[in-house]
């Protein structure tokens, strides 16, 4: 028999943005296969989460996902849905409001995000009382002069390799300290499972090297001359990988446009200060979507018109904070209206 630790990691009640919590367990199994089918449910007390009273405090732990961790010894990193006492799914659940049981829907997310030092409270590069050299040479830059943080994210891109996340790149981005990950998936719950999962990676990483993740979406406020962190959704189902017509393209497009408070209400906090219309955005109160437009709402890749009007969308909307689960859920509802 041998013990293993299993890492169960949770969405707090806390709104609009919602905190990774998790504990571990530590079970003896013999020829643990790292399945989903072998784990229990566990419970915690959702009255220090926001998520329950204390006169009812315990809350159910649902794993859903199960992936091996990459920085313990037998260790593994459980996600898992929160369900209420008679287990149905808790208010805070948004997994539980995704409408993709066929997986018919794919996503891959950018995550933008900003490494911050814990001392200055500042991202990386930025001198203490001022500003570094303005933005333009940071973007996929190479170099001590405009590349910080380069170790923490290459550790980062290997524990989610090895954690067996379907991980597909980094960059750094635009401002100094400001980095991306990808991430694909087959299926919508999967999709934000993993992001979900890289997150909580990168967030533990942090506590090694005395630096913080800020998902906040303008973390340097919204007057500053630098770009903001997004999550950019590439998204696409059967019509728009197979359908070969310009048509269905623009019905899918369009059929966001009637939808836009409801998008926005789950694409993250603060993101109006990202929404401006400069930097590479839309503005939060308009609507647009155009082949190859990175200024647009949503966004036609030039490389699945190339292919015929075959391949997916980019939604550019979504906030660096916002959670995958909430973002694939809306933009699914408002695909099946699409009149095609």
């Amino acid at each position: 028999m041998a013990k293993i630790k299993l890492e169960y990691i949770w969405l707090d009640g806390y709104f609009p943005t919602q905190n990774m919590r998790s504990k571990t367990k530590v079970e003896e199994h013999e020829n643990f296969k790292g399945t989903i089918e072998e784990l229990g449910n566990w419970s915690f007390d959702g009255s220090s989460t926001r998520q329950a009273s204390g006169g009812a405090s315990d809350c159910l732990l649902v794993p859903v996902a199960i992936y091996p961790d990459p920085d313990r010894i037998n260790g593994y990193l459980v996600m898992t849905e929160v369900m209420n006492a008679d287990g149905t799914p808790h208010v805070s659940n948004g997994r539980a409001t995704i409408d993709d049981e066929d997986e018919d829907f794919w996503f891959g997310f950018e995550q933008e995000y900003f490494i911050m030092d814990t001392k200055t409270q500042m991202p990386l590069g930025f001198p203490i009382g001022g500003y570094p050299a303005p933005q333009g040479m940071y973007y996929c830059s190479v170099g001590g002069l405009h590349t910080h943080g380069r170790d923490l994210v290459e550790e980062h891109a290997d524990l989610c390799i090895d954690a067996g996340l379907n991980f597909e790149g980094i960059n750094q981005e635009v401002a100094s300290g400001q980095w991306e990950f990808q991430l694909f998936a087959k299926g919508a719950k999967k999709a934000g499972d993993e992001i979900w999962v890289a997150r909580y990676l990168l967030d533990r990483l942090t506590e090694k090297y005395g630096y913080y993740i800020e998902y906040h979406p303008k973390p340097l406020g919204k007057d500053m001359d630098w770009n903001g962190s997004g999550m950019h959704a590439n998204f696409s189902n059967t019509a728009l990988r197979t359908s070969g017509s310009k048509d269905v393209y623009a019905a899918i497009c369009e059929s966001f446009r009637p939808f836009v408070k409801e998008h926005i209400a789950v694409y993250g906090e603060f993101n109006d200060q990202r929404l401006t219309g400069l930097h590479e955005t839309a503005s939060i109160n308009d609507f647009s979507w155009g082949i190859s437009d990175r200024g647009a709402s949503i966004r036609i890749p030039l490389i699945a018109v190339e292919k015929g009007y075959k391949g997916w969308l980019e939604d550019r909307r979504p906030a660096s904070n916002g959670d995958p689960y909430k973002i694939a859920a809306r933009i699914i509802k408002t695909v099946k209206t699409a009149k095609i």
